[in-house]
């Protein structure tokens, strides 16, 4: 049986009740993954956002030419990933690897839809909540963008 009550420290579900919580359960998937699995990988199609309930991953760039990945950051219990991908049809833009075994929940494309149709209310807190946190991590990226142009962080790259 799939444990809700940890989605309630995930910031897409600010404004939820724990009652809605439970009138859109049926949605949500549960699903673990050891540590070194690659969850996502960049550039195949994802369909789902994952909420982190236990362990850590890293979200990491290819880098051109084959030389390896980059570790763009870390992600824990309590996070999420796979916005971009459950309201676009783009191919992932990075992959996600367990750092730890992860446990997540997951909520698709599919099942997104189905809340719309099931209560309009809760599909549009989530959306909005949604859109918020990628806001949030547009405007973090903006700032490293600023600063690494700033030459900040030169000698890091470069490494």
């Amino acid at each position: 049986m799939i444990d809700l009550t940890s989605l309630h420290s995930h910031s897409l579900f600010g404004g939820i009740t724990e009652r809605q919580i439970e009138e859109i359960r049926t949605f949500f998937n549960e699903e673990v993954f050891n540590k070194g699995d690659f969850i996502e990988q960049e550039g195949e199609r994802g369909d789902r956002i994952f909420f982190i309930t236990e362990g850590e991953v890293e979200i990491i760039k290819k880098l051109k030419f084959g030389r390896g990945y980059r570790q763009l950051l870390v992600l824990d219990e309590g996070e999420t990933f796979g916005e971009m991908e459950l309201i676009d049809v783009q191919p992932c833009a990075a992959s996600v690897r367990a750092l730890k075994n992860v446990r997540t929940l997951t909520l698709t494309n599919r099942g997104l839809y189905g809340i719309s149709k099931l209560n309009c209310k809760i599909f549009s807190i989530l959306i909005m909540n949604l859109a918020r946190d990628i806001s949030r991590r547009l405007r973090k990226e903006d700032e490293m963008l600023a600063e690494i142009q700033s030459g900040k962080y030169t000698e890091e790259l470069e490494q």
